[in-house]
């Protein structure tokens, strides 16, 4: 399970509802909700 860190809970969570996105530059990220606190979540990955 992918792990992002949540600015509203401020711990690094796991990513409920996980989807790739490619970023403008053409870079893969992760984006999804929090479980605890329903903030999104986003993490950029490695290419």
């Amino acid at each position: 399970m992918a792990t992002a860190y949540c600015m509203k809970c401020r711990k690094k969570r796991e990513i409920r509802n996980p989807r790739r996105v490619m970023l403008k530059n053409r870079r893969p990220a992760t984006q999804g909700v929090c479980p605890i606190c329903g903030t999104k979540v986003f993490r950029i990955e490695k290419r």
